[in-house]
């Protein structure tokens, strides 16, 4: 063996490396010049997102929208008093805590409860908003006039997931519990549709609810007839990391805004509340006329993440794949480390074949930051990511490509003093890539439709879009109607083009594109 082999094996330890090495930068300081907080932006009133700075709102941190709401206002008075800048970060709400605790954001201000579980995790501030629960419900259905929970004996309710409502549907004796659904506007749909009869919520969502749509309405029940919960569920807080040097800053300047200030700040935000689509005319032209834009910027980055992912995956794979295929070394040691290779790549393709990618983004956004101290970018996260899972796919397609070219050329070749690296670059190779081009075009369309399970590390992408614009103008239909096209021109064009770079590889006499179909 020459010394080219040794350097496969450093090579492919530095590969394996990049998906569990720390990097340079820390956790989130307390003492930083700005205020990171996580929301939702999908709340209303409590928080949004809007197209424009309209109103006060805040620019959404690596996105096109803009938060708005009592939580965007509340958090640019507590920012402006404790002199930093304020900073909005927005996530799903299964994202927020362990966010908070891997120092991705300082805060969470988006309508939690402290509880005791989440207490076990985070620490509180103080109150920063009271609540009571109620239930919207269709203003033609046999619950519009509940004036009591055992009004509700048979119907069939939910909640967000996660959250001291979704317990509270153990109060109503009788009730058919639903499925708990990630978010309000899902809700919305589900309750519109028929699904449910009825969902629970706070009271400012109930308003919220029957403004936007005069089909809702929502039960104001009285203490005694309404559901019995605790202050540490009804009183709404700001969470911070344990320990955190924020708290007493926080607290104080809580102190200062009055119960009557806080009311008035909700009702100004539910007076503006962002208008929704009208039904009124081409939904379509002005669905994008609204939301093209944001739309677009999802599918370059679900482009762009794609394309860098098989790029880099690809390398990866085709290194990963050549080191497996190498003869058995004539040395004990040369042996050892051949196997240390295959058995490091294998654990690698096993691992990253056999979980979700779901779970792994999550591990590596949040978890390296809990283990680590990694704040890493969510983009760079996210190339990270698709790449090291598209890699190992690509392995085993690469190495069946390399199998599949007969053997007598392997000896050909050595029997003309080519070592195995001049074997596969020069004969090998070249065959086995043209034939392993379809399995990776499709690997391609994959990354492009997986990419949409990034959005619970907050990336940007397509999918990510559609459910921000399907959160503000409630038209769940068009909108995914509109995105579903958007997914099939891409993975189309792709295919199209990888069609043609067949061809192309191939040549034009032994490549008929009718008789491959």
């Amino acid at each position: 063996m020459t010394h080219k082999y040794w350097l496969f094996m450093i090579a492919l330890l530095m590969t394996l490396g990049l998906a569990v090495a720390p990097g340079a930068t820390t956790h989130a300081a307390d003492n930083s010049t700005t205020l990171k907080v996580g929301m939702e932006a999908n709340n209303a009133p409590f928080n949004w997102t809007q197209t424009s700075k309209a109103n006060g709102a805040v620019k959404i941190d690596g996105a096109s929208g803009y938060a708005n709401g009592y939580d965007v206002q509340m958090a640019k008075q507590i920012a402006k008093q404790i002199g930093k800048r304020l900073v909005v970060v927005k996530m799903s709400w299964n994202g927020l805590q362990p966010a908070l605790t891997s120092g991705k954001i300082d805060a969470i201000i988006a309508g939690m409860s402290p509880t005791p579980e989440r207490r076990k995790a985070i620490d509180f501030t103080s109150t920063y908003y009271k609540t009571k629960l109620t239930i919207i419900v269709r203003k033609n259905s046999q619950y519009a006039k509940a004036t009591s929970l055992k009004d509700f004996k048979g119907a069939k309710i939910t909640a967000q997931l996660n959250t001291y409502e979704y317990d509270a549907i153990d109060q109503i004796q009788g009730v058919e519990k639903q499925s708990a659904m990630d978010d309000f506007s899902a809700m919305r749909v589900a309750l519109t549709s028929g699904v449910i009869d009825g969902y629970i919520g706070e009271i400012p969502e109930g308003i919220t609810a029957a403004t936007d749509n005069k089909a809702l309405s929502y039960i104001n029940f009285s203490q005694q007839n309404g559901f019995k919960v605790s202050a540490d569920e009804s009183d709404l807080a700001i969470g911070v990391r344990k320990g955190s040097t924020l708290t007493g800053g926080i607290n104080q300047e809580l102190a200062k805004i009055s119960q009557a200030k806080r009311n008035r700040l909700m009702k100004w935000a539910v007076a503006h509340l962002p208008a929704t689509s009208s039904e009124d005319g081409n939904w379509f032209t002005t669905l994008l006329k609204q939301y093209g834009g944001m739309l677009l910027q999802g599918a370059g980055m679900t482009l762009l993440i794609s394309l860098v992912g098989t790029v880099v995956g690809f390398l990866i794979g085709l290194l990963a794949g050549i080191i497996r295929t190498i003869p058995r070394p004539s040395t004990a040691g040369k042996r050892g480390l051949r196997a240390l290779a295959n058995w490091l790549i294998a654990i690698y393709i096993e691992v990253f074949r056999g979980t979700p990618m779901i779970v792994q983004a999550a591990v590596v956004y949040y978890g390296a930051a809990q283990a680590f101290g990694l704040n890493m970018n969510r983009t760079l996260a996210a190339l990270i990511i698709v790449s090291i899972n598209t890699g190992a796919y690509i392995s085993e397609i690469i190495r069946g490509g390399i199998t599949a070219v007969d053997a007598g050329q392997f000896e050909a070749a050595h029997a003309l003093g080519f070592t195995h690296l001049q074997t596969m670059l020069k004969v090998v190779l070249p065959q086995a890539i043209r034939n392993s081009l379809p399995a990776v075009t499709n690997e391609f369309i994959v990354n492009i439709k997986d990419t949409s399970v990034l959005s619970v590390i907050s990336v940007s992408e397509l999918f990510f879009s559609a459910e921000t614009v399907a959160g503000q103008n409630f038209q769940f239909f068009h909108t995914y109607l509109v995105v579903s096209g958007m997914y099939l021109i891409m993975t189309f064009a792709i295919s199209r083009l990888f069609r043609l770079v067949e061809k192309h590889m191939a040549g034009p006499i032994s490549y008929n594109l009718a008789e491959n179909h």
